[in-house]
């Protein structure tokens, strides 16, 4: 490969002026007639024993080209770049020239990666919140891990009641002909959830197991379904079954179930120590991205749009992956979401410029201070990032460049800097207004109609309801 020349495009964009010389390229093109020549029939020759200069006389003499221009490319820009200099944020932009005796001539346009001048980093002003722990926090706490140490029980002395589970069949009618998707066995219905649509919970409770009975109700005029907005529908039920969820009493022998503390008030106290530590950090990371909103308006330069594109793709990758381990394709959580790849990318376009922004301001600081990056930092860094994943070091090693390792400590060094010189005020959180009475009844009312759903309707599965809600 021979770089015969660097010349400026546009603003951040470096056009290389290549020429692969001739003996290599017919060399290339030689091995890729050894391996196809197997698969071509010439008239007058065995299958695979055709001379390549038939071969090209029939087809053409370009008939390889393609292919070993394709098998050279990835390491001849490779090494066009290295040695023109440049870090480049885009694939190469490819127009071939003249292919004849002096070999291949090409040039390749790249979008570099642009000089980013940060004009202030240091004494930036930020405010920390202080929030304080509630006792309802701590309750709350409470209550989420009794419900995960709770247990069901069967109940067979006594009808349904609210707040029980009801294992029930059921088919609704309007009129005397069953609609879609009205139909359910042995469906699991806690009474007063608000799962069903308005007024069937309510009529659950007081049958007793065996029971089989009807149950009235008006279909909501806001339905989703056109064909049951507002009618009267009359579902057929039977009642199989009456569980209870019961829960565990708060005490020092839950306490001793639970934790590796005695009594109830030790285990309190850890559970509020650990809450103060989470808001610890949740505060600490807000300040984090005031800090960095605050460099982030305070860079110059021109960023090339390919960066906030391809970061964007990044975003849609991950996010591909993260379903993938959950055992969900995109093309199913598409499906089930209504999104389309295009409305995924323009939602990830904000936090994708952010993150752009961000990556290059933290670099220009970094560069601006000189850090040095030891050799135990870099293995630390490998180490944090293999714990995260859940590997051995040396896995991580494989597919980490040392580089990347070193760009992500010298960013964090550089947070820590604007962390240290910043002007951070304490403060504590505003009170929240109590919302007028009418208003928060109609607000609540609004709330629990959404969350009402209709007896008919079949759930989404689970994963794809929660990326949605994630997304």
């Amino acid at each position: 490969m021979s770089l015969k020349s660097v010349k400026n495009g546009e603003k951040n964009q470096s056009v290389l002026e290549i020429q692969i010389p001739k003996a290599d390229f017919d060399a290339e093109v030689n091995k890729v007639y050894k391996k196809q020549v197997a698969k071509i029939s010439i008239p007058g020759f065995r299958k695979g024993k055709a001379p390549r200069s038939i071969i090209e006389k029939m087809y053409g003499k370009g008939v390889f080209y393609e292919d070993a221009l394709n098998a050279l490319l990835p390491s001849v820009l490779e090494e066009a770049v290295k040695e023109a200099g440049i870090e480049t944020v885009s694939q190469a932009e490819l127009d071939l020239g003249d292919i004849d005796e002096n070999g291949v001539a090409l040039t390749a346009k790249y979008w570099t990666k642009p000089e980013i001048k940060v004009n202030s980093y240091k004494g930036i002003k930020a405010e920390k919140t202080i929030k304080k722990v509630a006792k309802a926090e701590v309750d709350a706490e409470l209550e989420r891990v009794r419900q995960r140490n709770s247990r069901t029980v069967e109940i067979t002395d006594r009808p349904a009641a609210k707040d029980d589970i009801a294992i029930i069949d059921y088919e609704g009618f309007v009129g005397d002909k069953a609609f879609e998707g009205g139909k359910g066995e042995a469906h699991h219905l806690k009474l007063g959830s608000g799962q069903f649509i308005p007024g069937f919970e309510e009529q659950v409770v007081g049958h007793s197991i065996g029971d089989s009975f009807d149950v009235t109700v008006t279909f909501p005029e806001d339905y989703h379904a056109e064909e049951l907005k507002g009618k009267e529908a009359v579902f057929k039920v039977s009642l199989n079954g009456i569980e209870n969820v019961e829960l565990p009493e708060l005490d020092d022998e839950f306490a001793k179930d639970v934790s590796e503390f005695d009594t109830l008030a030790e285990y309190k106290k850890d559970v509020k120590a650990k809450i103060e530590k989470r808001n610890a950090e949740e505060a600490d990371h807000a300040v984090e991205e005031q800090l960095l909103t605050a460099i982030i308006d305070a860079i110059e330069g021109d960023i090339p749009t390919c960066m906030f594109d391809n970061e964007c793709e990044n975003m849609f990758n991950d996010y591909e992956n993260r379903l993938a381990q959950q055992g969900l394709s995109m093309d199913m959580y598409l499906k089930y979401t209504g999104m389309t790849k295009a409305k995924m990318m323009e939602e990830f376009r904000p936090q994708a410029e952010r993150q752009v922004k961000a990556t290059l301001a933290l670099e220009a600081i970094a560069k601006a201070e000189n850090f040095e990056i030891s050799a135990e930092e870099v293995e630390a860094e490998y180490k944090r990032v293999a714990d995260s994943y859940q590997i051995e070091t040396e896995k991580a090693k494989q597919f980490i460049p040392e580089e990347v390792i070193r760009k992500d400590v010298s960013a964090r060094k550089a947070v820590e800097l604007i962390k240290a010189s910043a002007e951070i005020t304490e403060k504590s959180p505003e009170p929240k207004k109590a919302a007028p009475k009418k208003a928060a009844a109609k607000a609540a009312d609004g709330e629990a109609a959404a969350e009402k759903k209709p007896a008919a309707k079949k759930a989404a599965p689970k994963k794809a309801a929660a990326k949605k809600e994630e997304n």
